[in-house]
């Protein structure tokens, strides 16, 4: 008996011996929530792994006969594919899942090298149990690097193309999804080569 409860006495005072003090559990708490809080800052679309995280949906659900999607090179990340306005196609589309933006992003920085085609990011939100698309068309110059900024304020709330009045304004911590859309009308081969895409608070 006696030395079962000596045994007993020695593990509790050995756990309260190994118990970390409340400083630090506080000061990991406290790091684990700003961690958290931050958010994702920023998508490297020349890592080969990100390719994985996209899936494409192309004019096929409505009938047309377009093809895209995206690929990697080696180096950076291809939405490309070509386009068919066949059956009352004429679109091509990749979207992946983000989570966990930053409410102060206010803006959206993308590099980028184009092929003269135009493009739409999007962003996709679910709110109150309601899903809304959001839109913002950018141009491409063929073979030129590029760098542009997107203001949330700025995105306009769609649905299957048409624009869409009276939706809440796009704010970082709804948004759920994002990716790219081309339909310029354009029967064409397309290539938008990805570099990287920044979230910030600031321009």
């Amino acid at each position: 008996m006696e030395k079962i409860m000596n045994k007993s006495n020695f593990t509790t005072s050995s756990l309260r011996k190994r118990a970390p003090p409340l400083w630090l559990t506080l000061s990991l708490s406290l790091l684990w929530f700003e961690t958290s809080a931050a958010g994702i800052e920023m998508i490297d679309f020349t890592q080969a792994s990100e390719q994985q995280k996209w899936s494409a949906i192309n004019d096929n659900v409505m009938g047309g006969i377009s093809i895209g999607g995206l690929v990697y090179d080696g180096q950076h990340s291809l939405f490309k594919g070509e386009l068919s306005l066949e059956n009352n196609g004429g679109f091509s589309s990749i979207n992946r899942s983000l989570e966990s933006l930053n409410p102060a992003v206010k803006n959206a920085e993308l590099s980028f090298i184009g092929d003269g085609h135009t493009y739409q990011l999007r962003f996709t939100t679910w709110k109150d149990g309601y899903r809304t698309n959001y839109k913002h068309s950018f141009e491409t110059v063929k073979g030129e690097p590029l760098k542009k900024v997107f203001r949330l304020e700025d995105f306009q709330a769609v649905f299957r193309g048409r624009l869409l009045n009276n939706a809440p304004e796009l704010k970082a911590q709804d948004i759920k999804q994002f990716g790219f859309l081309i339909a310029d009308k354009q029967p064409s081969p397309f290539e938008l080569k990805l570099i990287q895409i920044q979230f910030k608070s600031s321009q």
